[in-house]
């Protein structure tokens, strides 16, 4: 069982929020905060390069692109949810059934469907919209998640494609693939 030095209690809940309040006075002061709950150390790094070496202007937003098979439910932490199952199904090709959204086979395939590539368009243009607005309002992390029947195909081919995208407007992006390896 984890304990918490600062908590009465020992719970690590209890002493998470302790810090949190003893701490405030320093977060008021603060010109950068850093949410590290998503980052890797080399994120961390590279963040820290640009603020103080760079002399970049800081973002601490995070779009986290998920993508998800319907058949196992939408994930709970959802910000935004798109049902990309009126795209061509390579499912239902013999040679592309057991291949995944990550080879270029699959995704080729997708994307040769004129709907994806408006659909990809729509998409991006409403995130640019929206993004600056969750900013503006204290967000620093939005959950995109992108569902397909069973989260190998389709789904995996416009999250990888829409995170090409986010990333050449300077966001951080992370990917996520829920159910690729699933049945």
């Amino acid at each position: 069982r984890s304990v918490h030095p600062l908590s009465p209690t020992g719970r690590v809940d209890k002493g998470i929020e302790l810090e949190r309040e003893r701490l405030e006075f320093l977060r008021k002061r603060a010109d950068v905060i850093i949410d590290t709950s998503h980052l890797l150390i080399r994120e961390l790094k590279s963040q820290i390069y640009k603020i103080y070496v760079e002399d970049k202007e800081f973002n601490n937003f995070i779009i986290m692109l998920l993508s998800f098979g319907f058949k196992y439910g939408i994930p709970a932490d959802s910000d935004l949810v798109f049902d990309v199952r009126f795209l061509p199904n390579p499912y239902y090709i013999p040679e592309l059934k057991h291949k995944t959204g990550m080879d270029p086979q699959v995704s080729g395939y997708v994307m040769d469907s004129e709907a994806a590539a408006l659909f990809l368009n729509k998409l991006e243009d409403m995130l640019s919209f929206l993004i600056p607005h969750y900013i503006n309002e204290g967000k620093n992390q939005l959950v995109v998640s992108i569902g397909c029947t069973g989260g190998k195909h389709r789904s995996v081919t416009i999250t990888n494609e829409i995170a090409k995208r986010m990333a050449a407007l300077g966001y951080t992006v992370k990917t996520e693939y829920r159910d690729i390896d699933k049945d």
